[in-house]
């Protein structure tokens, strides 16, 4: 049985739905009463977890649920911290306490971003709240792995869906001679939910321990971005107007000027590699691809 703490949201049910078409036993579990049952079992981390228990033959289980917009981690770090901290641990040890293997998703936000492709090992150092938290919480899954314990940490950036919706809208205003504003400073190295899921599922399937980090191979900017999608579309540049996320008033730590974490251990593992960012955001949405 696999296990995924966190299935509301977009990695959690896209793990759950690839699982469950491969024929593995899986669970996800919802912080909704209404869609709580058997294959969604109902877990609140905010909540007391002395009286919870995992479903029956759980063997892995994938750490997804956090508060992970910047924003409110700093609006609130001490309820954030409660949950992506605390809490995930207070679970994480009684789960290992189990013989369950844990995967951990974590972010590139533990670093800086001062450089790209850093490597898996490298020092910690955070500019967010956020990164801050995932920092602490690895800190203390490194421990329990040099005891012994079943846990892979799995490093993310941005991971975009099919029909994401910041890109989908700037698809729309295109479309409709309408301009977008785009920030100039701040950057994504986007990775496919599919990959993702698939990096998920394998480090399940193997129980397999140690960090592992998985990005795009290069960063752009979102206003790079958009004049992709505007020449993909057949649409003026010069509808994209360019901002900045520290005009803004973003979270620190909000635009880093690389994403980019050494990937080459899931390519060795699993040959899992992450195209060019142009390839990923053509296929995001249908009306890119009947572009091309």
């Amino acid at each position: 049985m696999r296990l995924l703490i966190g299935g509301d949201g977009e990695i959690g049910a896209a793990a759950f739905r690839a699982l469950k078409a491969a024929g593995t036993p899986v669970a996800a579990t919802t912080r909704r009463a209404d869609g709580a049952g058997p294959e969604r079992p109902l877990l609140d981390l905010a909540a007391p977890l002395e009286d919870w228990q995992p479903p029956a033959g759980t063997r892995s289980a994938c750490v997804l649920a956090a508060v992970a917009r910047l924003a409110d981690c700093a609006a609130d770090p001490v309820r954030s911290a409660h949950i992506n901290v605390t809490q995930t641990l207070a679970l994480i040890e009684r789960l290992i306490a189990r013989d369950v293997h844990i995967v951990f998703v974590s972010t590139n936000q533990v670093f800086d971003g001062s450089a790209p492709h850093v490597a898996a090992d490298a020092p910690a150092c955070p500019v967010s709240e956020y990164g801050r938290q995932k920092t602490r919480a690895e800190a203390r899954l490194k421990q329990l792995m040099g005891a012994g314990a079943p846990v892979a940490i799995l490093r993310l950036s941005k991971v975009v869906s099919p029909g994401m919706a910041l890109i989908a809208g700037w698809i729309e205003a295109l479309i409709a001679g309408k301009a977008i504003r785009a920030f100039a400073d701040m950057t994504m190295a986007p990775t496919p939910t599919g990959l993702v899921v698939a990096a998920i599922a394998a480090l399940m399937a193997d129980r397999r321990a140690g960090i592992f980090q998985l990005t795009g191979p290069r960063d752009v900017t979102y206003a790079e971005v958009g004049r992709f999608l505007a020449r993909r579309l057949g649409a003026d540049v010069g509808l994209v107007a360019e901002g900045s996320a520290t005009a803004a008033g973003l979270p620190a730590g909000a635009s880093p000027p690389y994403t980019t974490l050494d990937s080459s251990a899931l390519g060795r593992l699993y040959g899992l590699e992450v195209p060019d960012a142009w390839e990923v955001i053509a296929g995001v949405d249908a009306r890119l691809a009947a572009t091309g």
